[in-house]
């Protein structure tokens, strides 16, 4: 009876819905990038290693997984976009902050603001996917979503390392993540709908209790939960660790650091979009399992490599293979408990903010106690992990005979 109103909705808001949520998730990325980059200037500032700088990123996970948890309480309170709203206006609050920090311990409180905004954004974004998109275009739309936080990179690189050069760390913050925090806040507030329907309403009349009590009793949740927590964790190899490797052990200069960090993320968005396009023919949890397998054996191997070329080569296959991942997985996760799909985001987001954390603390840790071998051999592991867990304990709702087909008509 309701397969045909997200569609309808959506065409009701023309071409917005989408282009509102991709340039949403592509805000998110730009601090990352920038700490990702610059993570050797920023130490310098505050006179703090790599190491202890990298936290950064653990701190702004940490508060993300603490506030994505609360995020399932608010989803079933509040509309989604309201909370999409709020995710951007947290990134702007972060971007000044981080301009105008006069130590590390401030410069730690304003960024962590970016893992309140990511733990807001990322769930409402998916979860606006499966609200207002039919099943057989929504792998497509997550692949978009992805390839938009790793298409920030492909743009943002080249120009961070250009405003850095200029002006320093600081007033790249001023220059650039600031105007693309307030863009994206204007376009979400006009693009993404405000209504929600009526599947997300039976979530609230049962209360958010019984939305975590269902998605924590169903299985196949659970693994995807675990399984996004390791693939995270491994892709910290390459998002925070990868340059400031190429930097430290084969000498390579910022400038040339940005371009690696240009062509990566290009094979992540391609990566990313080439998986929407395949889930429909060869399945959301084959395509998880087997890409997940392979972004953690190029993990492994790119820290091992003699030369710089071939360590390259690696590292870009790697990033290849994580977007994939990150698409497949993506679209796995969001169709496990449709009846509950906003909280299942939002525990995904702390999920998935909890693997970034614990890949950046070890990855730090390890790269303090030993060397970036040991961290390559670490995080690449987990990514394998996570395939392994795909592989035995995840189900494909939209292809597994044993889901009712109505049940998932209920989304469309």
């Amino acid at each position: 009876m309701h397969s045909d109103q997200p569609f309808l909705q959506e065409r009701s808001h023309g071409k917005l819905v989408l282009p509102s949520l991709f340039f949403s998730y592509f805000a998110t990325s730009p601090p990352s990038i920038l700490t990702g980059l610059l993570l050797i200037d920023i130490g310098a500032t505050f006179e703090t290693s790599v190491g202890i700088t990298g936290q950064l990123n653990t701190v702004s996970y940490v508060a993300a997984v603490v506030f994505a948890l609360l995020m399932g309480i608010l989803s079933v309170k509040f509309t989604h976009r309201s909370l999409l709203l709020m995710g951007v206006l947290f990134l702007n609050f972060s971007a000044l902050g981080c301009a105008l920090a006069q130590n590390f311990t401030l410069m730690l409180l304003f960024y962590s603001l970016t893992g309140l905004a990511s733990a807001a954004v990322t769930p409402m974004v998916f979860t606006v996917i499966g609200e207002h998109f039919p099943l057989e275009k929504r792998a497509r739309a997550v692949g978009w979503i992805v390839a938009g936080g790793s298409l920030a990179y492909v743009i943002g690189a080249p120009i961070i390392s250009v405003i850095a050069g200029y002006g320093g760390w600081r007033f790249t913050f001023y220059a650039l993540v600031l105007p693309i925090s307030l863009a994206s806040l204007l376009l979400a507030f006009v693009g993404v709908p405000a209504a929600q329907h009526r599947h997300e309403a039976t979530a609230h009349e049962s209360g958010y209790l019984q939305s975590f009590k269902g998605i924590l009793s169903c299985k196949s949740a659970n693994a995807c939960l675990v399984g996004n927590i390791l693939r995270m964790a491994s892709f910290m190899a390459i998002l925070i660790y990868g340059i400031s490797f190429f930097r430290q052990r084969f000498l390579v200069s910022t400038s040339h650091a940005s371009i690696i960090l240009l062509v990566a993320a290009s094979c992540y968005t391609l990566g990313s979009l080439v998986t929407g396009r395949l889930v429909d023919r060869y399945g959301r949890k084959l395509l998880a399992v087997l890409t997940s397998f392979l972004a953690g054996m190029f993990t492994i191997s790119y820290a091992f490599a003699p030369n710089l070329l071939l360590s390259v080569a690696l590292n870009l296959s790697g990033a290849w293979f994580f977007g994939m991942t990150a698409s497949a997985a993506s679209s796995l996760t969001l169709e496990q408990t449709p009846e509950y799909r906003g909280t299942m985001m939002s525990i995904n987001s702390a999920a998935q903010s909890f693997g970034s954390a614990l890949g950046t603390a070890l990855g730090g840790m390890v790269l303090i106690i030993f060397n970036y071998e040991a961290l390559g051999t670490v995080l690449g592991g987990t990514g394998i992990i996570a395939a392994v867990i795909f592989y035995l304990l995840t189900t494909d709702p939209t292809k597994n005979p044993s889901v009712p087909q109505q049940k998932i008509n209920q989304t469309m």
